[in-house]
């Protein structure tokens, strides 16, 4: 059982943001346990809505973030449709006129709620999958003396140019559709949505997952074939749930993502050395995203870290829920890590 609160939303007022600004900026959020307890900060990734229970695989009672031992709290993204996105803010920044947010904003906004709102002066950890993970390193950069632990779950600390091109791809089937009209779209783009869907999905596992067709098997049984799996596995989650500029603006703050922007001017190597935070770094073997080859090289700028791959044909998904074998795993690391 889970130990959760309700979601929450915190109104920042007038809040400036890389793009412009936004007259009154919120941050919906979730707090799990006790507040005496270690601080956990557990960031949404892209495709992530805290009401969908998308952190719900490593939060509760037994589970590695386990609220009778820490105090977590969940964060959503800007943009994700929770907090201020292009689809719940007014005019005159509403839609495709939303401003550009940067990680940084995200986590200025974190950091305003967690010793505003909740009182927090440390982070024990800020943990987090894929934009979760570039979350949690922006926290050791922005903050470097607010966190103590940080675990970039198949993530890392900038998004390479191979990993940008392939997002480009996504976005450019969504923007060119005939429905999305420039994302003044008065009713959802359904055409533009399903393309997005289906440019996103091969990405999101690998070769050897395709190869040997566990889509037919792994995920509940109910795709009885590819076409049918990338309707229902590709289309589907994104019609039901996301608004189309909500999709296009997170993914802009995907594609922009590095954290030697925030200080050194582009300096990737001398941002890394300078991160103070102890980091656990979990890679897939077979993510496409975010190889683990990058991890590799993050490791040999950073001074205190430890690196696991995790073993897996799920790709870049096993740093999610998708596979209970990954979600093991990645909880053993992290346990241990926490001790």
């Amino acid at each position: 059982m889970t130990i959760q609160s309700s979601l929450k939303l915190y109104h920042h007022g007038r809040f400036k943001v890389a793009g412009g600004v936004l007259p009154d900026a919120v941050t919906a959020y979730q707090t799990y346990g006790d507040p005496k307890n270690p601080c956990i900060v557990f960031p949404t990734c892209y495709g992530a809505k805290l009401a969908l229970g998308s952190q719900d695989y490593l939060v509760g009672e037994d589970k590695v973030l386990d609220p009778r031992k820490y105090f977590i709290v969940t964060f959503a993204l800007f943009c994700n449709g929770e907090s201020s996105s292009p689809s719940n803010t007014p005019a005159p920044y509403n839609g495709a006129y939303f401003p550009y947010i940067s990680y940084e904003d995200n986590i200025r906004a974190q950091h305003a709620v967690l010793t505003k709102e909740l009182g927090v002066s440390k982070v024990y950890c800020a943990i987090g999958f894929s934009m979760g993970g570039q979350q949690a390193y922006h926290w050791a950069v922005v903050f470097p003396d607010f966190v103590e632990k940080i675990v970039p779950i198949c993530s890392s600390a900038r998004t390479s140019p191979h990993n940008a091109c392939l997002l480009e791809g996504a976005k450019s089937a969504m923007q060119a559709s005939i429905d999305f009209q420039a994302g003044h779209y008065t009713s959802n783009p359904q055409q533009g949505i399903r393309a997005f869907g289906r440019a996103m999905l091969p990405w999101a596992y690998n070769q050897t997952w395709f190869r040997e067709q566990v889509y037919l098997t792994a995920l509940g049984g109910e795709y009885p074939d590819l076409q049918t799996f990338v309707r229902g596995g590709g289309e589907a989650f994104w019609l039901q749930h996301w608004d189309a500029n909500d999709m296009i603006s997170l993914l802009n703050t995907w594609q922009n993502g590095d954290v030697s922007q925030v200080r050194d001017g582009g300096d990737y190597a001398k941002t890394l050395k300078s991160i103070k935070a102890q980091v656990l770094l979990l890679p897939s073997k077979t993510d496409l995203m975010f190889p683990p080859e990058d991890s590799r090289v993050e490791m040999s700028y950073l001074g205190s870290a430890t690196l696991c791959v995790i073993e897996t044909s799920w790709g870049h998904s096993a740093g999610g829920s998708a596979n209970p074998g990954d979600v093991d795993f990645v909880s053993t690391q992290v346990r241990e890590f926490l001790k």
